[in-house]
């Protein structure tokens, strides 16, 4: 063997080793488990807060809202498969999911799902969230490519290792197209009752998980109605873990409570919250915000029930640092008279769920409580109303409306005759068209009317289609929970070329039910009728009631005709008159800046007509008008609002 052979075969010889050493390294990393790096020592070391998507750019440190550290290390933590978190707003639950996806994408990588309740908001989260902080965070960034060729889109982006996939809840295709290990659930409780017709989105989402020993299920949201709310049963399966934080006075640990929050009643809301103030209920002593958060920073979280691989966790806005009590108070102030926004207060502010107080209405004490009035109050800012179509008639409700969501029913008017025909058609656009009498302006129009087209769909349709901008809308029903009032963009019946509106009539029935509840002639919400209204017409009004059955082994609230109640109408046209009240607002209607564009108007009328009488040769047009009646820029509207 000559020289150069020699050293061919011992070069051929090592260059095979090292090709088993490097199979050898490589295998033994892939056997080693993830880093032992918590997602909040992760987030400390690595990520960066993006300037269009937070109020305090730059460097993450957890120890600002301590509550979260908990929360992320349970995440990470191997022993933990399954976690919970019931949150209100303002405690900063979004950026928790962004450090756990920012963490398994550089340290553990992996299949995720990222599961919003629909599409339109995966959307938003992709290019609003997850975009910036890869492109921020500088161990994020180049590891998810964003050129056209890497195949990556604004639902899916791979990574080295892995991948993430935004889906909506209601899309079946995609909750059942891969494996996943990790899943993350943002606002479970938005989430329709079923992904096309597969069922349960939560369920078809955990079961791609099925064949990883080390899957990981998160789900957080702000709960809803009690008994409803899929958050709130997945914390009750949980250890149900609490943050207890020590009293800066006494020491003692203890949950930060909405019961213990006090403040001194002044003569305005905003008076009154200035004085909020927390108190101890092992001391007594008082804690300012400064001492509050302090507090928080020195807290910990404390389980109530045994653990069982499932991590529960509980917060609402009285541990975040972003929210002074006084914010807190003033929301509960304004709300507390008005069952709906009592309602938000409780589910976003204090992150509990919304106990209903029983789900009928007692028509007696509605007829007793009728009004001695002919013309539209001064207070009413608007009217609107709403038409139900029946075989034989149409029943037309006119509603007046104030700024703090009072309503003053204005009669019920019944147009006899076949909705086929032409004439009845005639006779509702002229009562469409007839001013109501007012106590303040002297006469007003009705501004916007709602049409059911339910019945008679393209006579109703060609209607409303002709009236548009005069805010004449078609609409179409659509049961179930958590749909809004009116929809803003309008849908549309392809083959008759016919728009309508989209109407969430559960939701309809809970506004219409919670403010027929309301006694007080003064609060807001409250229903006034005046004494036209017979006796079926309240009938009819409470003739349903809400019910719970189960489908498929889940809850479902919904709502039905009471026993021996046959008719709904009234109830019907109530809630029309009230979704085109909705569409009014999302058309830019500012109810309280035309409240007070109504009362300028009549104290200008009243100082030009005392100039006049003084000084008859007086030019009316010099006289000066208020600002507020001075024109200004109209916003461009949004949708078909117009």
């Amino acid at each position: 063997m000559n020289a150069t052979d020699a050293v061919e075969r011992y070069s051929d010889e090592w260059l095979i080793l090292e090709g088993v050493r490097c199979f050898c390294e490589g295998f033994l990393k892939g056997l080693e488990l993830p880093p032992r790096q918590t997602i909040s020592e992760w987030a400390d070391a690595n990520r960066k807060l993006s300037s269009e998507s937070s109020a305090e750019p730059g460097d993450w440190n957890t120890s600002r809202a301590e509550y979260q550290r908990g929360i992320m290390d349970a995440i990470s933590d191997i022993n933990v498969s399954e976690v919970t978190i019931v949150a209100s707003s303002q405690v900063g639950k979004t950026e928790i999911i962004n450090n756990a996806i920012g963490y398994y994408i550089d340290k553990d990588p992996c299949p995720i799902l990222l599961m919003q309740p629909t599409e339109n908001v995966a959307k938003s989260w992709s290019t609003d969230r997850l975009m910036p902080m890869l492109r921020d965070t500088p161990c994020l960034q180049g590891k998810v490519s964003d050129s056209k060729d890497s195949g990556n889109t604004v639902l899916h982006k791979s990574f080295p290792g892995g991948h993430i996939t935004m889906v909506g809840a209601n899309s079946a295709a995609e909750l059942a197209s891969r494996p996943i290990r990790v899943v993350m659930m943002d606002e479970v409780d938005r989430y329709p009752l079923s992904a096309g017709k597969e069922g349960d989105p939560v369920k078809l989402a955990i079961k791609r998980t099925t064949t990883f020993w080390n899957r990981k299920i998160v789900k957080c949201s702000t709960p809803t109605i009690a008994g409803m709310s899929k958050i709130d049963a997945s914390f009750q399966q949980s250890d149900m873990r609490f943050f207890l934080v020590p009293c800066p006075h006494c020491g003692k640990y203890q949950r930060i409570e909405w019961a213990n929050v006090k403040w001194e009643k002044k003569e305005t809301n905003e008076e009154s919250a200035k004085t909020a103030v927390y108190a101890c209920p092992h001391c007594g002593a008082c804690w300012n915000d400064v001492e509050r958060w302090h507090a928080v920073g020195l807290g910990r979280w404390e389980a109530t029930m045994p653990f069982n691989g499932h991590a529960g966790f509980s917060l609402w806005e009285g541990y975040s640092p972003w929210v002074p009590l006084k914010e807190i108070v003033k929301s509960f102030l304004d709300a507390k008279d008005d069952p709906e926004a009592l309602k938000t207060f409780i589910n976003t502010s204090l992150g509990q769920v919304w106990e209903d107080k029983g789900e009928r209405v007692d028509e007696t004490r509605l007829i007793n409580r009728r009004e001695d009035y002919t013309t539209a109050p001064p207070e009413v800012v608007v009217i609107t109303a709403g038409v139900d179509v029946q075989d034989d008639r149409l029943e037309v409700e006119r509603l007046g409306w104030t700024v703090n969501n009072q309503s003053y029913g204005l009669g019920k008017v019944v147009l006899l005759g076949d909705p086929a025909a032409a004439r009845i058609w005639e006779e509702l656009d002229d009562l469409l068209q007839t001013p109501i009498p007012h106590a303040l302006t002297g006469e007003m129009e009705i501004s916007a009317c709602c049409i059911d087209s339910g019945y008679l769909t393209q006579q109703v349709g060609k209607f409303c289609q002709e009236r548009w901008n005069r805010r004449v809308w078609a609409i179409k029903g659509m049961p179930g929970e958590g749909r809004p009032i009116l929809k803003r963009a309008p849908g549309k019946i392809k083959k008759l070329n016919l728009e309508f509106f989209l109407v969430g009539t559960d939701t309809v029935k809970d506004v219409v039910y919670s403010r027929l509840k309301i006694d007080d002639p003064a609060a807001p919400g409250y229903c006034h009728f005046n004494m036209s209204y017979d006796e079926n017409h309240f009938i009819q009004l409470t003739a349903e009631e809400a019910k719970t059955s189960y489908v498929k082994g889940r809850k479902l609230r919904y709502y039905a005709l009471r026993p021996g109640r046959k008719r709904n109408e009234a109830l019907d046209i109530f809630g029309y008159a009230l979704a085109a009240l909705e569409g009014l607002k999302l058309s830019g209607l500012n109810m309280r800046r035309r409240w007070e564009k109504m009362l300028a108007r009549q104290e200008y009328a009243e100082k030009v007509r005392e100039m006049v009488e003084r000084n008859p040769e007086v030019v009316v047009e010099n006289i000066p008008k208020p600002d507020i009646l001075r024109p200004r820029r109209r916003r461009r509207l949004v949708g078909r609002f117009a």
